[in-house]
C-alpha cells in the first residue's frame, strides 16, 4: 500500500502560468494555487509548453531530458524537457516546459490575439500535441516523477482525461477545472483522430456531439465526460453552467456528471497584490498604518493616477477604474449604451483593456469626445493595473457572466469598492451595500445589480456616487474591504479535499 503522503503527487497541466508565460487570468491561477498547495504538503508541479516568447534570461531553464519520442500523425516527434521554478518559491514549485520547434516553441502562447479557442489548425495541433506529450512523458516515467493526479485546466488540455483513461487502469486520476466555459476547443474530429492515431469506435465518448456543433470534436465536452472529477472557479458558476443560459451547449453533459461537479472560488496572490509593499504604487498603504495615514496615501495614489492619465487632479471627484479584456462577456455594451448619461455625472473613468477591436474603436471615439473625464489605455500593463486598483475609488465589473473574476478581489484588497453584476463568482464574493442617502448602512462590500441592463448598472453607479459623499461611512467600507481574506489558503484546502476524494476513488 502506497502511503497517503506519497500519493499527493499533483501535476498542473495548463497553457499558461504567471509570470513565465501569461496572457489572461488562467495564468494567475496556475502561478498562485500551487504555492498554497505546497504549504499543505502536496507534491505539486506544473507543465506548460516552452513558448518562444519565454524570457530565459529572466527565468533560467535547465534541460532535464532530451529527444523524447512522441507519436503524432503516425510519426515520431522529438521533444526536450526543461525545468525552472516559480519565482519567489525558494525552489519549491517546479515548472516543466516542453520544447518542440514544430508545434510548441515558436512565438507567443496563442496564434491570435484573443485567448479563446478559434478552431484553427495550428492552434489545434499545438495543444493536442502538448496533451500527447504530457501523456507520453508522465505516464511513461520519462523524468523520474510520476503524478497520480493530473489537474487539467481549461480547453487547452481537454483531451487529456480521455487519453489517460484510455491508457491506464485507474491508477492515475484526473480533475478538470473549467475557468471559462465559453472557450471550449472545438476542432475537426478527423484531424484529431489522425493526430492521435484514433478512430471514433475506439472510445464511447468520441461519438458524442452536441446538437449545435455537429461535426466538431469538443475538447471541453470530452473532459467533462471523462474526467474523474470536475470543478469550476466559483460555487455560483458551478450551478449556472447547468442551465441553458450559461451551459454553452454542454449543460446536458454536465447534468450527467452533476454529482462530480463542484465550485471553488479563486483566490489572489496576496504577496504580489499588497498595497503595503507594492512597488508599482506612488505611496504604499495598508491596515498596519493609522486610518488617517492609510487614507492620505491612497489619496496620493489617486492624484498620481489622475496625473498620468491626463485627468483633472482633484481627490474629491469620484474615480472609477475598469481593468478587463475587451470582450462582450465583460459588459462593455452596457458601458457604451449608458456612456452619455455617465458623462453627465460628477466622475472620472480610467480604463485599461485590450481585445476586441470593434469595442476598442467605439471606446476610442468616446475618449476623444470626453478626454477630461475618460482615459482609455489599450494595452497589457501590470504596473498601470496596480496603480488603477490603488488610485480608484470604485471598480466596475458589469459582466454578462463571470466564472470567478479576480479584479473585484484585488480591488477590495486595495480598498477600492466594487460595482458588479450579480453573476458567477461576483455573486459569491461581493455582497450588496444597502444605501440610504442620509445614513449609509452596509451589509456587504460593494454595489450589486441583478439584471443585465444599462439602466440597472447606471443605478448602481449612482448609488456608489451617493455613498461616496458620506466620507465617514465610505471609510468604513474601505476598511471593511481591506480586511477581507481572499488569499489562496482557503481555496487550496478545498482543492486538497478534492485530491483526497480522488485518492479514495483510486483505493
Amino acid at each position: 500500500m502506497i502511503s497517503a503522503k506519497s500519493k499527493k503527487k499533483v501535476l498542473f497541466v495548463a497553457g499558461e502560468v504567471a509570470p513565465i508565460a501569461k496572457v489572461g487570468g488562467l495564468a494567475d491561477v496556475i502561478g498562485a494555487l500551487p504555492k498554497a498547495l505546497k504549504k499543505l504538503e502536496v507534491d505539486v508541479k506544473i507543465v506548460i509548453p516552452k513558448y518562444g516568447i519565454i524570457d530565459e534570461k529572466k527565468y533560467p531553464l535547465k534541460k532535464i531530458a532530451s529527444e523524447i519520442k512522441i507519436p503524432f500523425y503516425n510519426q515520431e516527434e522529438l521533444v526536450n524537457i526543461y525545468s525552472t521554478f516559480l519565482p519567489e518559491t525558494q525552489n519549491q514549485v517546479e515548472v516543466y516546459l516542453v520544447e518542440n520547434l514544430k508545434y510548441l516553441s515558436q512565438g507567443n502562447v496563442y496564434f491570435i490575439a484573443d485567448a479563446s479557442s478559434s478552431g484553427e489548425i495550428n492552434e489545434c495541433q499545438r495543444f493536442v500535441f502538448f496533451t500527447k506529450c504530457v501523456v507520453e512523458i508522465f505516464l511513461n516515467n520519462k523524468i523520474n516523477w510520476q503524478p497520480n493526479i493530473f489537474h487539467c485546466h481549461d480547453w487547452h488540455v481537454g483531451f487529456l482525461p480521455l487519453l489517460i483513461k484510455m491508457q491506464t487502469k485507474g491508477n492515475q486520476k484526473t480533475l478538470f477545472t473549467i475557468h471559462n466555459f465559453a472557450y471550449q476547443g472545438k476542432y475537426n474530429p478527423q484531424e484529431i483522430f489522425k493526430m492521435l492515431n484514433l478512430k471514433e469506435i475506439d472510445w464511447q465518448t468520441l461519438k458524442e456531439r452536441t446538437k449545435n456543433q455537429f461535426e466538431d470534436l469538443n475538447a471541453v465536452q470530452q473532459a467533462i465526460l471523462n474526467a474523474d472529477l470536475i470543478n469550476t472557479v466559483s460555487p455560483t458558476y458551478a450551478q449556472e453552467i447547468l442551465t441553458k443560459e450559461f451551459g454553452e451547449g454542454l449543460e446536458n453533459d454536465l447534468k450527467k456528471r452533476k454529482n462530480n461537479l463542484s465550485g471553488i472560488i479563486n483566490g489572489i496572490d496576496t504577496t504580489f497584490f499588497n498595497p503595503m509593499t507594492d512597488s508599482n504604487l506612488k505611496k504604499n498603504y495598508g491596515l498596519e498604518m493609522t486610518n488617517k495615514e492609510l487614507l492620505k496615501n491612497k489619496e496620493e495614489n489617486k492624484n498620481y493616477l489622475q496625473k498620468i492619465c491626463n485627468l483633472k487632479i482633484n481627490s474629491k471627484i469620484p474615480l472609477i477604474g475598469i481593468i478587463s479584456r475587451l470582450a462582450e462577456q465583460k459588459g462593455f455594451d452596457l458601458i457604451i449604451t449608458s456612456f452619455e448619461k455617465l458623462m453627465k455625472l460628477n466622475l472620472q473613468i480610467v480604463l485599461l483593456s485590450a481585445g476586441d477591436l470593434k469595442i476598442e474603436k467605439k471606446l476610442t471615439e468616446l475618449n476623444l469626445k470626453y478626454p477630461n473625464k475618460f482615459s482609455c489605455n489599450f494595452k497589457f500593463d501590470a504596473k498601470l493595473a496596480n496603480q488603477i486598483y490603488a488610485g480608484s475609488d470604485m471598480f466596475l465589473m458589469p459582466s454578462h457572466f463571470e466564472p470567478c473574476g479576480l479584479g473585484q478581489l484585488i480591488a477590495m484588497r486595495y480598498g477600492t469598492v466594487p460595482i458588479v453584476r450579480k453573476t458567477g463568482g461576483l455573486t459569491d464574493t461581493v455582497k450588496n451595500i444597502k444605501c440610504q442617502i442620509s445614513n449609509v448602512k452596509y451589509q456587504g462590500i460593494g454595489f450589486v445589480f441583478e439584471k443585465y441592463e444599462a439602466k440597472e448598472m447606471l443605478n448602481s453607479i449612482k448609488k456608489g456616487l451617493k455613498a461616496y459623499k458620506d466620507k465617514k461611512e465610505w471609510k468604513k467600507i474601505i476598511f471593511h474591504n481591506m480586511k477581507q481574506d481572499f488569499s489562496w489558503e482557503t481555496s487550496a484546502k478545498k482543492y486538497l479535499k478534492l485530491y483526497q476524494k480522488l485518492l479514495k476513488i483510486q483505493d
